[in-house]
């Protein structure tokens, strides 16, 4: 039997780990969960699971749930996330969005479990210092997200040095046909109606900007070690190809499937044998697939990221902070949907790269958030929704 726990098990992709997990009860131990402030949820997930711990940050909703669970060790706040993550487990599931997500993460790294990692932005932020420690610790990875997880299985099959690029699908979000004076008029309920994936508040809205999808350039090119210039992205709106690997022989392996996350997650609760999808399987239907370029000039998100990358020390770590902030922003409706990569596109022009370390990468991280705030003031003056 596995143990496992799970960071943010009442989010999006937590949930869906749990129901995969509910299908091979005689598999997984659940072992831990977290929330932020989820209640409700926390609550109807120690009732089905029976875990060992459970880290609530929110300490009104810790006390709510010691009263209903007073046997049960509740941990409190960021540390008690932290303490979740030290737990002795098979593999520990990281689906905590943002930067939010580090601390755990290194935590449980420096107590050699095996991740499957569900985050981007603490790649993005902390790229060159987390894979130090990863591979200082010899620590494996799962990359649990559709891109990042297609290409890791066909790696399995290549040689590194054959590779000539990757090339990795982005649905376009729903407002990819729009033109640019109507981005001015979206609003948070439009932008999170995403017209393939279902997924969490903030990497819906990220998939929208395609921040996502520049975020996951990043990503790729630390978790394998690939050159920024041979990641390549098109758009893909059937969402049914989520990575291509082209070889300098000519030939390109691609990897298909359903839109639909708790394929990869099946996969990687398994790995590295493969195991029956345990629910009902759509016909995948592959009559009519569609690829096209994208359009970086209304959607700047992907420059913005390679460019940050490419910036590198701290600069990669002030985009993810000010465009969490930006976003948080934008579903407040305090700012308009085009001005969330204009805030990251103000704040990175303003900042000054120091060459990257885990104090100056938090650091960063504040100074950036700090800005962002500022400039929400000025942006949300002038904010008017339809």
């Amino acid at each position: 039997m596995k143990t496992i726990s799970i960071l943010g098990s009442t989010g999006s992709i937590g949930k869906s780990v749990l129901e995969v997990i509910s299908h091979y009860s005689e598999e997984f131990r659940v072992i831990g969960l977290t929330t932020r402030k989820n209640f409700q949820i926390i609550q109807r997930q120690i009732k089905k699971y029976n875990p060992k711990i459970v880290g609530i940050v929110d300490p009104v909703i810790a006390e709510k749930v010691k009263k209903n669970f007073p046997s049960l060790n509740i941990e409190v706040g960021e540390e008690g996330i932290v303490k979740v993550a030290k737990e002795k487990v098979d593999i520990l599931v990281v689906a905590i969005v943002g930067i939010a997500a580090l601390k755990p993460t290194l935590a449980a790294i420096q107590h050699n479990h095996t991740i499957a990692l569900a985050n981007k932005e603490i790649i993005v932020a902390s790229g060159k210092l987390l894979m130090e420690e990863v591979k200082k610790r010899e620590i494996q990875i799962l990359p649990l997200d559709s891109e990042p997880c297609a290409i890791f299985q066909i790696y399995k099959n290549i040689k590194r040095d054959d590779v000539k690029r990757v090339i990795i699908t982005a649905s376009g979000g729903p407002f990819y046909n729009l033109n640019e004076k109507k981005l001015w008029e979206v609003t948070p309920e439009m932008a999170l109606k995403h017209p393939v994936w279902q997924m969490g508040q903030k990497i819906t809205i990220d998939s929208a900007t395609l921040m996502n999808k520049g975020f996951e350039i990043i990503t790729i090119h630390w978790l394998f070690d690939l050159q920024m210039e041979k990641i390549q992205v098109v758009i893909h709106p059937e969402a049914k190809i989520h990575a291509m690997v082209e070889l300098k022989d000519g030939f390109t392996f691609s990897l298909l499937s359903p839109p639909d996350m708790k394929y990869v997650i099946n996969y990687l609760l398994h790995y590295p044998t493969r195991t029956p999808y345990p629910f009902p399987t759509p016909p995948l239907e592959i009559e009519s697939l569609h690829f096209y370029p994208p359009d970086e000039k209304k959607f700047p998100a992907l420059k913005l990221c390679r460019e940050a990358e490419r910036k590198g020390g701290t600069t990669p770590a002030v985009l993810n902070a000010c465009n969490e902030v930006a976003v948080e922003a934008f579903l407040q409706r305090k700012i308009r949907f085009p001005q969330i990569w204009k805030l990251c596109q103000e704040v990175v022009k303003k900042h000054t790269p120091e060459p990257l370390s885990w104090e100056r990468m938090w650091k960063a991280d504040a100074w950036a958030r700090e800005e962002c705030r500022k400039l929400v003031v000025d942006y949300e003056k002038n904010r008017s929704y339809s």
